[in-house]
């Protein structure tokens, strides 16, 4: 009797470990999607975007995070596929064990960062960490490939932001050179600039090339 409820409590304690596994993986899902996807990238260069128009609050925030959030699961969808059919569905058909699944899960995202991030970057870290110089990309530790990844994605969207502002900024040049041969210095350029900055947006048809560069971004 006593060995059978001491099995039991193993038992539960084995499923309680489990429950507590997966509602830590549950929890660290947003930042996993933010840190190891396109998400980054797509949504610090929809900001640059705003900032560049000086339309304040338009888009709104929400409408920003819900933009990226699409472009990033269109990006995404090979890898999603892959960990759908390679770890979710094996799992859920208890036909792979949990770390089996999570060894599947890993694997699409770890390609796919390795595309995107600098080797620069990865030298970095791995000297940081003052470890082994890895043979392959698959020995690399994700507490490495990680932080490496952001970095690059942050330097990458910090590009193209710079580019996004300069035509901007011309027109701001401009319209504040204007006013000031006509003598209008109390009148903000601002205010006159961003009905220009949006028409030349509409007129080059800008939100198709946004996407358009952002998607064939990434590699």
């Amino acid at each position: 009797m006593l060995d059978i409820l001491k099995e039991t409590a193993g038992a539960s304690g084995g499923n309680w470990m489990q429950i507590l596994v997966l509602l830590t993986v549950l929890a660290l899902i947003p930042t996993i999607l933010i840190m190891t996807t396109s998400f980054t990238r797509v949504v610090i260069v929809l900001s640059f975007i705003r900032n560049a128009l000086g339309t304040q609050q338009m888009p709104p925030n929400q409408v920003l995070v819900g933009i990226a959030l699409f472009i990033t699961l269109f990006v995404m969808s090979p890898a999603v596929k892959e960990i759908n059919e390679e770890a979710i569905q094996p799992y859920l058909h208890e036909e792979i064990t949990q770390e089996e699944a999570f060894t599947n899960a890993e694997k699409p995202l770890r390609e796919f960062m390795m595309k995107q991030v600098r080797i620069k970057d990865l030298t970095l870290f791995v000297n940081l960490a003052k470890i082994e110089k890895p043979k392959s990309y698959q020995e690399i530790p994700l507490t490495i490939l990680i932080p490496a990844f952001i970095v690059s994605e942050l330097r990458i969207a910090f590009q193209i932001g710079f580019l996004i502002y300069i035509p901007f900024l011309l027109i701001d040049f401009i319209v504040a050179s204007v006013l000031m041969s006509m003598g209008m210095m109390m009148v903000p350029p601002v205010m006159i600039s961003l009905p220009f900055k949006i028409l030349l947006f509409v007129m080059v048809d800008g939100w198709y090339l946004l996407t358009n560069s952002l998607v064939t971004s990434f590699n």
